[in-house]
């Protein structure tokens, strides 16, 4: 099964791509994994937030493909421990659908279809992070769940 890492926009800080970058290759060592990136959206000061959250949903939802299992990262969504979140990829990776897709959405959150086409929410922290911020914790987790599940020594109990 492939991983998909769904962001909208690009990663703006040299720093923070420089090391979600490494991450995300250090990931592709373990299992196919992947990060795509949504355009933001151009033009939005004449836009609503929630005109925002429908463009940037529409474009999300065109990334989605049949069959994929849609998880979002979402504050409302379940919170994991280190080792747990190694055996929930574990599990959903054995769980037949071709793609596992995890997605940070635009400033404003998610539309409505966006969440409808999820099937689950996974939270990385009840604090609120930037979304550039949040790209480098979620990436830092999925392979840190790789080395647990793989019994190598970069996490520690």
């Amino acid at each position: 099964m492939k991983t998909v890492f769904l962001v909208v926009g690009r990663t703006t800080d040299p720093r923070l791509d420089a090391m979600i970058s490494d991450y995300v290759n250090r990931a592709k060592h373990y299992t196919p994994f992947e990060m795509q990136v949504v355009p933001e959206l151009k033009n939005t000061k004449a836009l609503s937030s929630e005109q925002q959250k429908e463009r940037e949903g529409e474009a999300i939802l065109k990334q989605i493909q049949p069959g994929d299992r849609v998880v979002l990262l979402d504050e409302g969504g379940r919170e994991f421990r280190s080792i747990d979140f190694a055996a929930y990829l574990s599990q959903a990776q054995m769980g037949g659908q071709r793609r596992l897709v995890f997605v940070v959405g635009g400033p404003y959150g998610f539309s409505p279809q966006v969440y409808a086409a999820a099937r689950e929410k996974v939270s990385l922290s009840r604090m609120t992070f930037s979304h550039q911020m949040v790209r480098l914790l979620f990436v830092e987790q999925f392979y840190r769940a790789m080395t647990i599940l793989r019994g190598e020594p970069y996490h520690h109990e």
